[in-house]
């Protein structure tokens, strides 16, 4: 099952992903993927463990290569342009490979002499970078005395040294708490302003909160692509609406039958004593809400509530990639 939508942002395409393939012996790992990124996007890479993420990730920022396929940033091939790449992208692993012995001055000026930034200009993107993450007040300690929030901004700031177009961010607030992953999770909407970004995360109420669009891998395959809202719709397969009424279903049914578009009333067990709850599915996108007023309050029957039914970003992830899973089977 493959939900994939025309989403796309009109700010000019920074990734271009094509047939991407990546085999490790027998096993195919990623299997021809294709997606595009617009430029100042931030958008949400799901999939399972063992699904093929990290593989595209690290295929993305030039740490592997493809069997087959393209992948261009910014119009350029990473195969032909590695070293022009790999300074438009900056990467924040799981698990940031920090030196624990340097300063946090110390690594991000070794940082900024790998990416190639002249000596003249590396002080003032220091600061700047640390100003950004929130980290000059640790700026002189060691980063083995860092607690874990503070290396993963270090983390952060080697991964915007050289000022890249691209961020990719794989499971940036992994270990942190509350008040840390909404920190993390503020800096990186702020960083949207100004860089495409890539956030991968097994925290889904964090990618809801952060991201307007979602890729699901599973198996290999971009199984998703769109909106978490549009990719709702199709699985619930058009407009939903949740109602409890203060009345009997035969009184229910019988007040609805002629609603406009509804196509299916499907009674549920009630939270509330002496009511009924229903779902009542639109044929389509047709906005059955008003219809439903009108015919519940010419049969005088109670509204004690009316809402949209809609997936959380779990039950969309769980929904694509278990009936993926199943599909394999």
């Amino acid at each position: 099952m493959s939900l994939r939508g025309g989403f796309a942002s009109g700010g000019g395409t920074v990734i271009e992903v094509t047939n991407l393939v990546r085999r490790y012996g027998p096993h195919l790992a990623v299997d021809h993927a294709s997606f595009k990124i617009e430029k100042g996007e931030i958008v949400g890479f799901l999939g399972p463990n063992g699904a093929g993420k990290s593989t595209t990730m690290n295929i993305l920022t030039g740490y592997l290569s493809s069997n087959e396929g393209t992948v261009k940033i910014d119009d350029q091939d990473i195969l032909e342009y590695p070293t022009e790449i790999k300074r438009k992208i900056g990467y924040l692993p799981e698990n940031p490979p920090l030196y624990l012995d340097m300063t946090v001055k110390e690594f991000l000026s070794f940082a900024g002499e790998i990416k190639g930034i002249l000596p003249r200009e590396k002080k003032e993107k220091m600061n700047q970078i640390m100003e950004t993450v929130g980290i000059q007040d640790v700026s002189k300690r060691l980063i083995k005395n860092l607690s874990k929030g503070y290396r993963q901004r270090v983390g952060l700031a080697q991964a915007m040294i050289g000022d890249p177009q691209v961020l990719i961010l794989d499971e940036p607030t992994a270990g942190l708490d509350p008040k840390q992953i909404l920190e993390i999770r503020d800096l990186i909407i702020e960083l949207g302003k100004d860089h495409t970004v890539i956030l991968s995360s097994h925290i889904l109420p964090e990618v809801s909160a952060v991201c307007r669009r979602i890729l699901i891998i599973n198996n290999g395959r971009i199984v998703a692509d769109d909106t978490p809202e549009n990719l709702a719709k199709r699985i619930l397969g058009g407009s939903h609406i949740h109602l409890r009424v203060d009345a009997a279903e035969p009184a229910v049914s019988k007040a609805l039958k002629e609603v406009p578009f509804l196509e299916k009333l499907e009674f549920r067990e009630s939270q509330e004593a002496g009511t009924v709850e229903a779902i009542a599915e639109a044929s389509g996108d047709a906005d059955i809400r008003r219809g439903l007023s009108k015919a519940l309050s010419d049969a005088e029957i109670p509204i004690l509530m009316m809402r949209s039914l809609d997936l959380s970003l779990e039950e969309i992830f769980l929904n694509l990639t278990t009936k993926e899973d199943g599909e394999e089977k």
